[in-house]
């Protein structure tokens, strides 16, 4: 147990440097796990969840930045109307917003 902890301890020019350098690897996956995955992972569940909560009215804003009403509800596309008389199909995995406030 001594020699372990006198190997952590160690002078990183006596050697120690493959730890340290398994550390640092270590310590920058958890970063990116905790800081960018993560939440990326959290606001992509929030979005499903509202898609599959949507109801014919709501507002919503496709991927590509197209804002409408909800008209129809279909299994796998909703019926956008961005105008009066104006409706578009698009898929629901294109929905970035549902109710955006604007």
């Amino acid at each position: 147990m001594n020699t372990l902890l006198m190997f952590i301890l160690a002078d990183p020019d006596a050697g120690g440097g493959a730890f340290t350098s398994l550390f640092f690897l270590a310590a920058i996956f958890f970063v990116f796990y905790f800081f960018i995955i993560r939440p990326q992972h959290n606001k992509q569940k929030e979005i499903q969840n509202k898609v599959s909560e949507m109801r014919k009215g709501d507002k919503v804003v496709s991927s590509g930045g197209v804002v409408g009403t909800v008209h129809t509800i279909e299994d796998k596309s909703i019926l956008l109307e961005v105008d009066k008389d104006v409706k578009i199909k698009l898929l629901k995995s294109a929905i970035s917003d549902v109710n955006p406030e604007n």
